[in-house]
């Protein structure tokens, strides 16, 4: 065995050392594991508190939220839904010059993408849903107005119903689920064209819209859809959109050219509430004349009957507007045809044939009722 050398012995006096060198290295790990957790709690609580921006406006949301007498949050969530509703419906308390005869045509997507459950049960299913409930607010709004409906499928537009001023007729349109099943991509501008050529013959007394519920992020057009845009513009046709996936430029430029209002749903509620906007008639834009400055508008009269109401007693005859032979109607004041309701053009003279109960509903939008405050 070799001898030990000097350099080989620790340089330690006793055991009591070594223990307080070991205690010593033990106590300074303890403190560098402990600073290093600390910092990693510190990072985790920082991460928390900043997971997601938009859910600073949902901190300690229940505080809002009171009980009644009864001890329901019945009465809360009421309360806070006709809020809601009254802010929609605040209506300017002046009188704005508006359209009273409206002509609408609404342009439904029916292509593949109105499948996607994010609203329920399907795009498709809720937009039909609230579809019938905006044609029969807005026929109780405009009773003097005609609607329209256009499908966009498989790149092509399809009329699926004529424009009418009778909502039964138009709900009847929507209502066989299985002939609209969407399907293919929509095409824009083939929906646009279809919707503009229907409205080509209208006097310029009335005003000429198209609303679009799109959930497609793309269209399949034939040609370009910027001239489809322009010939908006000259007809002086007011395009509004409410997308159901993004914001799409071609959609904003339409409403922005024409006049129209455009919006995203984030969801159900809002999407309702995107549509039950376009239900009062817009403000009509000033016109340029010859002789006139600029912002000066031209007014023209129209020509109206009252017709004569028959009742079921009196001796079955044809109508003029579906051929069935029938007892009630109404008598045209001009030319005596009868047609089955009002308000509509009749057939024969080309009279528009109203009652005075929608003319008074349509004329309260002219001259609106002050907003009433809340006390």
């Amino acid at each position: 065995m070799p001898p030990r050398r000097n350099d080989d012995a620790m340089e330690v006096d006793s055991d009591s050392d070594l223990e307080l060198n070991l205690l010593a290295n033990s106590r300074a790990k303890g403190k560098g594991k402990a600073a290093d957790k600390q910092k990693k709690d510190k990072g985790k609580s920082k991460a928390k508190e900043l997971a997601y921006t938009w859910e600073a406006s949902y901190t300690r949301s229940w505080d809002t939220v009171q009980e009644d007498e009864a001890g329901s949050l019945q009465g809360a969530v009421e309360d806070w839904v006709a809020r809601s509703r009254r802010r929609r419906l605040l209506a300017p308390a002046n009188a704005i010059r508006r359209a009273i005869i409206r002509h609408l045509i609404l342009l439904i997507d029916l292509s593949s993408s109105m499948l996607d459950r994010d609203m329920r049960p399907t795009r498709f299913d809720l937009t039909l849903e609230y579809t019938r409930e905006f044609i029969t607010e807005w026929f109780d709004q405009n009773p003097l107005g005609q609607i329209g409906v256009v499908g966009m499928r498989a790149g092509v537009g399809e009329r699926i119903g004529e424009m009418s001023g009778n909502p039964q007729e138009v709900l009847g349109s929507i209502a066989d689920r299985h002939k609209i099943e969407p399907t293919g991509e929509p095409s824009l501008q083939n929906a646009i064209e279809m919707a503009r050529n229907g409205m080509s013959h209208l006097p310029t007394h009335s005003s000429r819209e198209i609303l679009i519920v799109i959930g497609s992020l793309t269209t399949c057009d034939p040609g370009n859809i910027h001239d489809t845009l322009d010939s908006c513009v000259k007809n002086k046709i007011r395009v509004s959109v409410v997308a159901l996936a993004a914001e799409m430029k071609i959609c904003r430029e339409l409403c922005d050219k024409t006049g129209g209002q455009f919006g995203v749903a984030l969801n159900e509620g809002h999407f309702k509430d995107l549509l039950f906007e376009l239900v009062p008639p817009p403000a009509q834009r000033a016109v340029n004349r010859a002789g006139g400055g600029a912002g000066s508008t031209s007014a023209d009269l129209m020509m109206m009957g009252f017709p004569t109401r028959l009742p079921d007693t009196t001796p079955p005859s044809l109508c003029v507007c579906h051929s069935d032979l029938k007892s009630e109607g109404f008598l045209c004041p001009r030319c005596m045809a009868k047609v089955c309701d009002v308000p509509t053009d009749c057939d024969i003279c080309g009279l528009m044939i109203v009652s005075s109960p929608h003319l008074a509903r349509s004329y309260h939008h002219l001259f609106p009722v002050r907003p009433y405050q809340a006390m």
